[in-house]
């Protein structure tokens, strides 16, 4: 009998385990990170696209080897603000809470959104701005942006996804993409693994999979209690 309840338990264990596994791998697949800034920022689209104080929703929407493309939308989701191209970039350190960057601006201009890190991962985003404001902006903070000749925000995904991407320098020259985005150390891995675009969504189901732990575990019942009556 105690080894029948010892087995009955481990039985559930497992089925509670593969019943939350597919909410939690949806969350770290998307990245969705609710963020609230209390002055305005400037993030990538056309032109100067400002978002105002306010709570908002950051998620990944595809996650290529070499770019990501992130989108921002209004704190119940239901309005998409700006989709946005962006590099992974590499910090030495991962924190336990999420990190968004800024570039300085001048008194009175709102901050530029420059990089977004996800809770306990070293790959972040460095985001993407088009030509003419990466531009003008690499010479008011006197530092290289990177850059993008597709109009981001009139842009469809697909576009997107193969938009050539530089970096420009404060004199407005073309400079290695190495001069914004961070390498890894030569230990790491060389960039993260592509991600499928058909993950499993929170609402996914592991009912099919505690069906079959629930029905293994009848059939160990069976046989313990198949041995015991043999035993007695």
């Amino acid at each position: 009998m105690k080894l029948f309840r010892t087995l009955a338990t481990a039985f559930s264990l497992a089925a509670l385990c593969m019943l939350y596994t597919p909410s939690a791998m949806a969350d770290d697949w998307n990245r969705e990170t609710i963020v609230t800034i209390n002055a305005p920022i400037e993030v990538p689209g056309v032109g100067q696209h400002i978002l105002p104080a306010g709570t908002y929703v950051f998620k990944i929407l595809d996650s290529l080897s070499d770019r990501h493309i992130v989108q921002i939308f209004n704190q119940d989701k239901t309005h998409v603000f700006t989709t946005i191209l962006a590099i992974p970039n590499y910090r030495l350190h991962a924190t336990d809470k999420t990190v968004i960057s800024f570039r300085e601006r001048p008194a009175g201009e709102p901050e530029a959104l420059r990089g977004w890190f996800y809770p306990g991962r070293q790959w972040g985003e460095e985001f993407v701005y088009a030509k003419p404001r990466a531009t003008q902006l690499a010479k008011e903070t006197n530092e290289a942006v990177l850059s993008t000749s597709e109009e981001m925000e009139s842009a469809p995904i697909e576009a997107l996804r193969t938009a050539p991407v530089a970096a420009v320098a404060p004199t407005g020259e073309p400079v290695e993409l190495a001069k914004v985005v961070e390498p890894p150390p030569a230990e790491t891995d060389a960039a993260p693994v592509t991600m499928a675009a058909a993950a499993l969504p929170k609402t996914a189901s592991s009912l099919p999979l505690i069906g079959l732990v629930g029905l293994l575990g009848l059939v160990g019942s069976f046989v313990l209690s198949l041995k015991s009556k043999r035993a007695a």
